[in-house]
């Protein structure tokens, strides 16, 4: 059972009272916490106690072909919330918590040693008995004697509790006893544990994804589909069959309500992630203090209102896809870290240092210049190139005003079934003025426009007051005036031209017929580009 090797400097004796004490303040904790880490630290303070020479103690994990250090107690040293197994052991041996593996292969490793003897394994003296692989990076830990026992539950080995001495010791018989003893009352209380957290995890999961789809129903716009026929719209939708089926990061360019959240929307749910819901975050409306706990989540206590756990949009949105519209608005700092994780597929949580991996498939929106913001150095430079892997350019309404008409009869048949209305008829002046109009506020202004058109509307008529569209509707509906005006007049010239073959001047000519000087309707007909000549040979 047990290997001894090196001097022997034995441990002070611990009575049998003591013993008893030392069981029962570990099976109290174990029934009073359902957090193995805070069961962690009674069985620490216990140990402290009762055997003061006892520097560290670990508990090991088996994970299929490795195992995970999973939870820490060092003797003097005050653990801080949310505290990774690496961090603490980085603080208090002052090694690069990065050269600290979060997985160990098991093959050659002690724990496949104990998982299958079952039984303990002692090293009194580490220098002297370096066996397995870890053995040497142990020794950089500062471990020098330590003594392993194995957490079995139904038959099972779940890892392995570490009981480890700064200085080579000689462990007796009883010791040893005692640690296998407090290996059964952790075996149960991890497996409690572990029970606990996937239950915590399916709930936040749960609870994730109930606020995604709140969030995205309180949140929606409106824009359920993509309407239109213009070259412009049709280049943006066969990008979108294009990137949608890969995992690659897509930054999509637009002005303000043009639609890029329904071109986000498009790109997941045609993509193989869509059978979970897009995570949304408007980097605008967030503060920047906030920032960072609304990405990537907070512990309990990171910060003065931090009550409780949060989780981030990136881990709720693992497996899924993330939306940032207004990317461009982040903070510098906040960029550095948004590269980190845009990298590395990692980040932590606001006061942890917990790594958290996350398969998030980012889009990225902005109605800003980015490459004006970097010159600026509002941008930098390093994620912009990280997030353009595949832009799509969204044109403003104005660049697709072909669209309009069909975008105005969805519009309006939509609002005017939700309102209970009927809607028969669209006038020309109203359509007229609605397509040359600029429409600054593109498509969200343009179903605002249409949905108070519709309340206002009687005997199912659709009519638009120019006046509702400020100056530049007076412009556009003058516009729209003088062109119908023309066009009168082209109609009226062309037609009277037809009935004098053309001919302009003298008494049978269109000028007399319409009562205007000979120049004067030679200047209109040039002015409206009317070509006399074609009427001259007419039957």
């Amino acid at each position: 059972m047990m290997t001894m090797l090196g001097e022997r400097i034995p441990l002070p004796q611990i009575g049998s009272s003591e013993r008893y004490q030392l069981l029962l303040d570990l099976a109290k904790a174990a029934n009073s916490y359902l957090d193995f880490h805070q069961v962690m630290r009674a069985l620490g303070e216990s140990l402290s106690r009762y055997m003061p020479k006892l520097r560290f103690v670990s508990v090991l994990i088996i994970d299929g072909d490795f195992y995970s250090p999973y939870a820490l107690h060092v003797s003097g040293l005050e653990p801080i919330s949310g505290e990774s197994f690496g961090g603490m052991l980085a603080r208090q041996t002052g090694i690069d918590s990065d050269k600290i593996p979060a997985r160990v292969p098991m093959r050659d490793s002690v724990l496949e040693h104990i998982s299958r003897t079952r039984e303990p394994y002692v090293c009194p003296n580490l220098i002297r008995g370096l066996r397995f692989k870890e053995d040497p990076r142990l020794l950089t830990y500062g471990y020098r004697a330590y003594v392993l026992c194995p957490l079995i539950v139904r038959d099972r080995v779940l890892g392995a509790i570490q009981f480890v001495d700064d200085n080579p010791r000689d462990y007796s018989e009883e010791e040893v006893s005692l640690f296998c003893e407090i290996a059964e009352v952790a075996a149960v209380a991890l497996t409690n544990a572990l029970a606990y957290r996937e239950i915590e995890v399916l709930q936040q999961k749960l609870q994730s994804e109930n606020l995604v789809l709140k969030v995205n129903i309180a949140e929606s716009t409106g824009f359920e589909e993509l309407i239109g026929s213009s070259s412009g719209l049709k280049q943006v939708l066969t990008a979108i069959e294009k990137v949608a089926a890969t995992d690659s990061t897509v930054l999509i360019l637009g002005e303000t309500g043009t639609g890029k959240e329904l071109i986000a929307k498009a790109i997941h749910k045609h993509s193989s992630r869509s059978d979970k819901p897009m995570v949304k975050v408007n980097c605008a409306a967030i503060p920047e203090s906030l920032i960072a706990s609304e990405l990537f989540g907070h512990e309990k206590g990171a910060f003065t209102g931090a009550l409780q756990r949060r989780i981030g949009r990136f881990e709720m949105a693992n497996e899924s896809s993330l939306f940032l519209d207004e990317v461009g608005e982040l903070p510098l700092e906040m960029q550095v870290t948004l590269l980190r994780v845009l990298q590395e597929r990692e980040f932590e949580r606001v006061g942890s240092s917990h790594v958290i991996r996350t398969d998030a498939r980012l889009i990225a929106a902005t109605n800003g210049d980015l490459v004006k913001a970097i010159a600026e150095n509002r941008f930098r430079s390093d994620l912009y190139y990280r997030l353009n892997v595949f832009p799509i350019h969204v044109p403003a309404l104005r660049e697709r005003s072909e669209d309009v008409p069909i975008l105005v009869e969805y519009f309006a048949a939509r609002c005017a079934e939700r309102i209970g209305k009927k809607i028969r008829h669209i006038e020309k002046t109203t359509m007229d003025l609605l397509v040359s109009y600029k429409w600054p506020g593109n498509i969200r202004e343009l179903q605002n426009v249409i949905e108070r058109g519709v309340i206002l509307a009687d005997s199912g008529i659709l009519r638009i007051d120019p006046t509702v569209l400020g100056a530049g509707a007076e412009s556009a509906a003058a516009d729209t005036d003088k062109d119908a005006l023309h066009q009168q007049q082209r109609d009226l010239i062309e037609s009277t031209l037809a009935e004098t073959r053309g001919r302009v001047a003298g008494p049978h000519g269109a000028a007399a017929r319409l009562r205007l000087p000979a120049s004067t309707l030679e200047s209109k007909i040039r002015a409206l580009k009317i070509d006399k000549h074609k009427y001259r040979f007419r039957d």
